[in-house]
């Protein structure tokens, strides 16, 4: 069968796409900087009490549970109901567990003991049974009633508390952020509930893997909500990603949608997080303990001191956020801070008239004012750039108004300044501050620490260095440099034409420093000014420090930004940077963008295969081996310019409109372009991907055949080959009944699970009986055929069906063996419901709603009438010439509908395989 026909130049073009997915794969799931969260502990043991809910609730929800977290005495004390905290409510993900609280709560607790429980969070949790949601949709909305009406039980439990609250704040992990969306969908919800949401890694702009129409429908209907009453959504929502460590969910399906009505919605990147600066993992975000410090440090900020609850001014949220999130000065959040600031008396007021100026603070007993007249630097320079690796809390950059030497109040600048891994800066325009005559660097006296403080003035042509990135296809083999001669403390490198997705380069920065004894730190900091993504690499130099540039979200187009290499750098030190193309990134970022979509090119390439073979059949009178016919048939030129016509075709009107009327689904990639995520020819690497992995999958299909059969020959040896059935055996009504009654009582998944198990059972043993057949001593192979017709034409001369030949028999294995490779992949993409089903089965013995069970009522009867049909049964049929022709079309809509909605996959499936199936009639 399969192994006979093995090309060696096909084995290795499918081996050297196997390498080429390789690569991508690796950059997917290795290609990442190490795991660099601190792991949070509980200093108590945690406990979980359950919170007791009505019982027609718990009824209704049987799964369902809520718990209150708590820690040692804290705990012991809450079991005591009403509570007097500040309610958060966190929502698990996809199989998370409701114990995954435990993280942010703990280091809430800690917090509230240091300020003595002048404040504190009671932390909520739900139990969702680790649903699979991620798998199957049919839940979600089973999961958003009851957070609404969890909610509703949380408040009741501060009723006749001085200081009620009236909402609460949700955490949500991954699908639980989703849920948490959701709520405002319910048609008696109050957005009055909810005062805040944080959601962590959660795929908000499309699901991961659209396994169910229940999935889509469910994001369709969110996000439209959001996006059509945009102007009345008052709550203000952060969405943390994870970045390039989380390859579970890929960060730009974090990122909430930008309307221009709702202000009040904030994505960022872990990594770009002020405080955290680092990439966590789908699971990691809810533990990584520099990540958890600052949300809680951010929801103590939030707190109203009149109502001592979270503030319902949405204004004040958006500042905490983006202080904590986005940009923090190193300072403690104000609401109002004061922008004129009083300087304290004191002599030392040192003049500084140099465009350059260290100063190495250590056990300094005085205060000093360090001044800087800006009127002779203003004709000269652009900007001014200070530094400190002081990271106190407290004001350090002033700028003097009309002074001559030393000023009373000074404009505090340091609200300008951003905060660093390792320094805080302060990067000034002078034009900005006409005003000022002045800049003051103000030093505390301290005792037993040292600190250095750096300010330069400079031009900014001088700093801001352009830098074209080398084209796509240059394969890393070219490279574009430039150094960095001036002795500067910072410099801008500006990434001329990056901003799409499919761009991947190197970057290599190389220090040498001369006259250095101790080590000097460098920060380099990739900025995105289009989203908040921005990475930093810290380098001790000299050295060679190696960076990955990509993106999670590709610029827009209407944004005319530039990304930028921001390097903090030593004046003692010369830089080079080096640039070049990365083409294992490239794959991993087409692998991160578009590997969901690998199962409908895989389904489409075994289509134009299989539709070949049924061709073959009618033309020629037998089946062509599948390796054969997927060489020859399975081509992207097939596929790929009928998409690009329809993509062409619908930007008329008019077209667009017929194609309204005839109710036929939005074109995927369609939805591809208007999420910037079409890569040059990434259609065209997708199929040779799924071409290669059809082609695998076939041969470990054909390979597993072989050996389920010498393994029935071991245990039970066939007396003699199936009879031609050219009359369906009674029995199969029986069984086929029986299998739609299981889909219709259980699962569908299941049932179509046991019958392509059924199916495979008789392909196994048709592959049996052909090798017992063959190994017979007292069979000829070579004349088997011959004697077989001798044979055949005597039982029809006394009137007795017909035995297939082992001609026949192994025509037959070479097309059920690409019908099974085919259901193998119906099969996979039904699996998820059936785990789903498998998992609940304690609770409910029957799955509602089923996404799988329309398509096991066709595709049961389909099923069992193949497993029981021959070639040689079908091949004078009027019907298999249109059963041969199905295959392209479908194919071509295997790819134009299912890549970004695989739930319809199958569907295209099912229909040359029932017309396959009605040939035999």
């Amino acid at each position: 069968m399969f192994l006979h026909s093995v090309n060696l130049g096909n084995v290795a073009f499918y081996a050297f796409m196997v390498l080429m997915a390789t690569l991508g794969l690796r950059d997917v799931f290795f290609g990442f900087e190490e795991n660099k969260c601190s792991m949070s502990y509980m200093f108590e043991y945690p406990e979980f009490q359950k919170i007791e809910l009505p019982k027609k609730l718990a009824k209704r929800y049987p799964s369902y549970e809520l718990y209150l977290y708590g820690e040692g005495s804290y705990a012991e004390e809450h079991k005591i109901l009403p509570l007097t905290g500040i309610p958060v409510l966190f929502l698990p993900g996809n199989a998370g567990s409701y114990k995954q609280v435990r993280s942010i709560g703990s280091i809430a607790l800690r917090k509230a003991e240091d300020i003595d429980f002048k404040y504190h969070f009671d932390f909520f949790s739900v139990n969702f049974n680790e649903e699979l949601v991620a798998l199957y949709g049919g839940s979600l909305q089973k999961q958003t009633k009851f957070v609404h009406e969890c909610i509703k039980a949380i408040l009741r439990l501060y009723k006749g508390q001085e200081f009620a609250p009236k909402s609460v704040a949700i955490i949500g992990h991954s699908m639980g952020g989703l849920v948490a969306r959701a709520l405002l969908t319910l048609k008696n919800f109050k957005q009055d509930l909810l005062n805040l949401l944080i959601t962590q890694a959660t795929p908000h702009v499309a699901p991961v893997m659209p396994l169910d129409r229940f999935i889509t429908d469910f994001y369709m209907t969110v996000n439209n909500y959001w996006i059509l009453n945009a102007r009345h959504i008052n709550l203000t929502t952060l969405s943390v990603a994870g970045g390039f460590r989380d390859y579970q969910v890929r960060s730009g399906l974090t990122f909430l949608p930008k309307l221009s009505h709702h202000t009040s919605a904030l994505s960022v990147v872990s990594s770009a997080v002020p405080k955290t600066w680092v990439s966590t993992d789908h699971l990691s975000i809810v533990w990584c303990k520099q990540l958890q410090l600052t949300t809680i440090r951010a929801f103590f900020d939030l707190i109203d001191a009149d109502t001592k609850q979270i503030t319902q001014n949405s204004k004040k949220k958006l500042l905490v956020l983006n202080h904590h999130f986005i940009r923090h000065p190193a300072k403690h959040f104000e609401e109002k801070p004061a922008i004129i600031s009083d300087l304290t008396v004191t002599p030392l007021w040192v003049p500084v008239k140099v465009s350059k100026w260290t100063y190495v603070a250590y056990n300094e007993s005085d205060k000093i004012y360090f001044t800087f007249p800006l009127a002779n630097h203003r004709k000269i320079y652009t900007h001014a750039y200070c530094q400190s690796t002081m990271l106190d809390t407290n004001s350090w950059i002033f700028g003097c108004i009309n002074s001559t030497s030393m000023c009373q109040q000074g404009v505090d600048l340091s609200w300008k300044a951003e905060l660093l891994p390792t320094m805080k800066s302060l990067t000034l325009r002078l034009q900005d501050y006409p005003s000022l005559s002045h800049l003051v660097v103000y030093v505390p006296s301290i005792h037993g620490s040292k600190f250095v403080v750096d300010c330069e003035f400079f031009k900014r042509e001088t700093r801001s260095i352009q830098l074209p990135v080398t084209h796509l296809f240059s394969f890393g083999l070219s490279s574009r440099k430039v150094k960095l001669n001036t002795s500067g403390l910072f410099y801008n490198i500006e990434l001329l034409n990056f901003g799409q997705i499919y761009q991947a380069f190197q970057v290599n920065v190389d220090s040498k420093c001369s006259g250095v004894k101790e080590e000097i730190t460098s920060i380099y900091k990739l900025h995105i000014p289009w989203s908040y993504e921005d990475s930093l690499t810290i380098a001790q130099v000299p050295s060679s420090t190696e960076i990955s540039l990509k993106l999670h979200v590709a610029q827009p187009d209407n944004d005319s930004h530039v990304a930028l290499l921001k390097m903090y750098t030593s004046s003692d030190c010369q830089y080079e940077v080096t640039i070049k193309t990365s083409f294992p990134q490239i794959l991993g970022q087409v692998v991160r963008f578009h590997g969901g979509a690998l199962p409908a090119y895989v389904v489409s390439s075994i289509l134009l295969a299989y539709g070949g073979q049924l061709y073959s059949l009618f033309s020629a009178g037998h089946c062509l081996e599948y390796a054969t016919m997927l060489d020859k048939e399975a081509k992207p030129y097939k596929v790929d310019p009928f998409i690009f016509f329809l993509l062409i075709m619908a930007m008329y009107k008019w077209f667009k409109e017929i194609w309204d009327v005839l109710l036929l689904p939005e074109l995927d990639v369609i939805v591809l372009t208007s999420q910037s995520m079409c890569f040059p020819l990434v259609s065209l690497i997708l199929f040779l991907f799924g071409t290669c992995t059809a082609y695998w999958g076939g041969l470990l299909a054909s390979t597993a055949v072989r050996l389920l059969a010498s393994l029935w020959l071991a245990l039970k040896r066939p007396s003699e080959l199936p009879k031609d059935i050219r009359m369906l055996s009674p029995d199969l009504p029986l069984l086929t009944a029986v299998l739609i009654i299981i889909s219709w009582a259980t699962c569908g998944a299941f049932a179509i699970l046991l019958t392509y198990l059924y199916y495979v059972f008789k392909i196994v043993h048709l592959q049996a009986s052909v090798t017992n057949f063959k190994n017979s001593p007292t069979v000829n192979p070579k004349h088997s055929r011959r004697s077989d017709k001798r044979c055949n034409q005597h039982k029809e001369a006394a009137a007795h069906p017909p035995r297939l030949s082992a001609g026949e028999a192994e025509d037959s294995l070479r097309m059920h063996t690409t019908v099974a490779t085919l259901l193998a992949w119906v099969v996979l993409l039904c699996v998820p419901s059936l785990v789903y089903w498998l998992k609940n089965l304690r609770y409910y013995f029957k799955l509602n709603p089923d996404p799988c069970k329309p398509l096991a009522f066709i595709l049961i009867p389909t099923m069992t009438i193949l497993g029981n049909t021959y070639n040689v049964s079908i091949k004078s049929s009027k019907l298999l010439k249109t059963a041969s022709q199905f295959p392209l079309p479908l194919a071509v809509g295997v790819i134009a509908f299912g890549s970004t909605h695989l739930y319809r996959v199958p569907c295209f499936v099912f229909i040359p395989l029932a017309l396959h199936a009605l040939c035999i009639f």
